[in-house]
């Protein structure tokens, strides 16, 4: 590893010390020809590859017995961090392979039925079925109560209707845990949560939808999409709890990839300074350059310390951590990104030549800022915290 000195810190203990330093191994061995021409593919890939090395087991509990495949009792918040770091330093579309494993099968884990649990999350955790999580609609972002996707029951079963989009994994899932509402209640409360199969009739790709950092993303539809009532996540009306409570336990872990880009562009700045001459000397030796990576190392660490408070408080203090997962995912990725164009404008003309490091970071780094609540979402959950006290 690089700069691993944020392992000694009080948050971890021995076995995360292990995990990053095993995960990082791993990423140099394995993640040297991940090919970006074919999102679709190369994400595939990487879910059994990371389900084959024993990776994926994070991202689920355990269950009783073991019986739902996952490596501890519970989701430690610290080691999903950590291997998403490790992931993105190395490659973007490994931590979000990783990511969307454990998002997509967030809600199963939280409020899936013993029978649902035990039929998805191993599976999951092998690396045997990719796992989404359709929140989102084209009117219905941030603002999760003004979801229209419906879900009506009729008799044993539901008949959906409706549209998600920005689908991380879509096209590509196995299945996925759909938030409708079902209207038990106005607004957030009369939400529900259900996992579809893929191939369900009804259920259909209607659009992919292309980014600027090729990931696996697509418009879903419903028309008359009939699943049996047994694949409900919780009770009728806990859809937007469960949604939060997902979120809450994956939001953090958002700072922490951006965290993996942001030390990978710091290491491709310094190689760059201390190598680039320029003027009869290198760029390491001008006070701009030596203020800029002063900057760059001083907002990760203060990225860092964010991100594991966060996780740390809800893995050891049990506490509720909305508001600290909001402040580590809002400093992490606007810190990233400053740090990253600090990095590229160091290599000049070349660094956005296409496939540099530094330019795939500048693209990658982009949606964080963005997904799973943007900045300015991130700074009004700060601010409500806040008055609640």
């Amino acid at each position: 590893m690089r700069d691993a000195s944020w392992l000694d810190w009080p948050f971890f203990d021995d076995a995360h010390r292990k995990l990053a330093r095993e995960a990082d191994a791993w990423c140099e061995a394995s993640l040297g020809d991940v090919d970006h021409h074919d999102a679709d593919g190369a994400c595939k890939k990487l879910v059994r590859a990371m389900g084959q090395a024993g990776w994926l087991r994070y991202a689920v509990a355990a269950g009783p017995g073991g019986a739902w495949g996952g490596a501890l009792p519970e989701v430690d918040s610290r080691a999903v961090c950590i291997l998403r770091e490790t992931f993105a330093r190395h490659e973007g579309l490994a931590d979000f392979a990783f990511a969307m494993q454990g998002l997509g099968s967030g809600a199963i884990s939280l409020m899936g039925s013993e029978e649902v649990r035990q039929r998805y999350l191993p599976r999951v955790a092998r690396g045997e079925a990719i796992a989404a999580f359709a929140l989102s609609e084209p009117e219905a972002g941030s603002d999760v109560a003004a979801l229209a996707c419906e879900a009506r029951q009729d008799g044993d079963r539901y008949v959906l209707n409706g549209a998600k989009t920005w689908i991380s994994n879509g096209g590509i899932a196995d299945f996925y845990c759909v938030f409708a509402r079902t209207g038990e209640a106005p607004g957030a409360r009369g939400i529900s949560a259900f996992v579809v199969d893929a191939g369900t009739p009804g259920f259909e790709i209607s659009e992919r939808i292309e980014l600027i950092a090729p990931h696996p993303l697509a418009t879903i539809t419903f028309d008359n999409c009939r699943i049996p009532a047994s694949q409900r996540l919780g009770d009728a009306g806990q859809g937007f709890k469960l949604a939060m409570m997902t979120l809450d336990i994956f939001r953090a872990s958002v700072a922490a990839a951006a965290l993996g880009f942001a030390r990978r562009a710091l290491d491709e700045a310094l190689t760059r300074a201390r190598s680039r001459r320029m003027f009869g000397q290198t760029l390491a030796d001008l006070q701009l350059t030596q203020a800029a990576l002063g900057d760059m190392a001083a907002a990760i660490d203060a990225s860092a310390l964010l991100t594991y408070r966060a996780a740390w408080m809800r893995d050891v203090q049990k506490q509720r951590t909305t508001r600290e997962a909001a402040m580590a995912k809002m400093t992490a990725t606007e810190s990233a990104q400053t740090v990253i164009d600090r990095a590229l404008q160091m290599f000049g003309g070349a660094g956005v030549v296409s496939g540099m490091p530094v330019e795939k970071l500048y693209r990658e780094i982009r949606a964080l800022r963005i997904y799973e609540g943007a900045t300015e979402v991130q700074k009004l959950i700060i601010a409500r915290e806040l008055l609640k006290t």
